[in-house]
């Protein structure tokens, strides 16, 4: 893993990106694609920061292309959002894989206490419609917590003294 200031600096333009996605979905319940554009697109430059070679980058695109059809499913199914499952597939191109199934633990669990609250709130409004989870959140803090509890011991580790 090489580290450097430009690795730094697309971790910190990730965790901005990701904050903007868990703001949005909870103020429209929307993910713009814009952001999950720069996301996907500003993957490779971090790849190229990290050092990462063929075998790693294949391994990352594959990972994205594993969540992007299962998340798909979910989609198809009603389960998930458009806008999740964009985000999502895009931050899976910068989670390395022994970290991505860590991502989807937190994700998870984050998720269903996000359930909780938002139908609790649902039932206490006396609401009758659909209730709409901003998932986005789940997504973001999970990244989140990759990028503070992985990435940056890794990478100050590989800082010389």
């Amino acid at each position: 893993m090489q580290v450097g200031y430009l690795s730094y600096g697309l971790l910190a333009a990730l965790a901005i990106a990701l904050l903007i996605a868990a703001f949005t979905d909870l103020r429209r319940r929307r993910i713009d694609n814009w952001l999950t554009a720069a996301i996907a697109l500003g993957a490779p430059l971090f790849w190229f920061a990290m050092g990462l070679t063929l075998p790693e980058i294949g391994w990352q695109i594959g990972i994205a292309i594993a969540s992007f059809a299962v998340l798909a499913g979910l989609f198809a199914i009603g389960a998930m959002g458009d806008g999740d499952v964009k985000l999502l597939t895009a931050l899976a191109l910068w989670i390395r894989p022994d970290w991505f199934l860590q991502l989807i633990v937190i994700m998870a669990l984050i998720g269903g206490l996000l359930t909780i609250v938002f139908g609790a709130w649902h039932i206490a409004r006396r609401r009758r419609d659909r209730i709409a989870i901003p998932y986005g959140i789940a997504i973001s803090a999970a990244g989140l917590w990759v990028l503070a509890s992985q990435y940056l011991p890794a990478m100050q580790a590989q800082i010389p003294a």
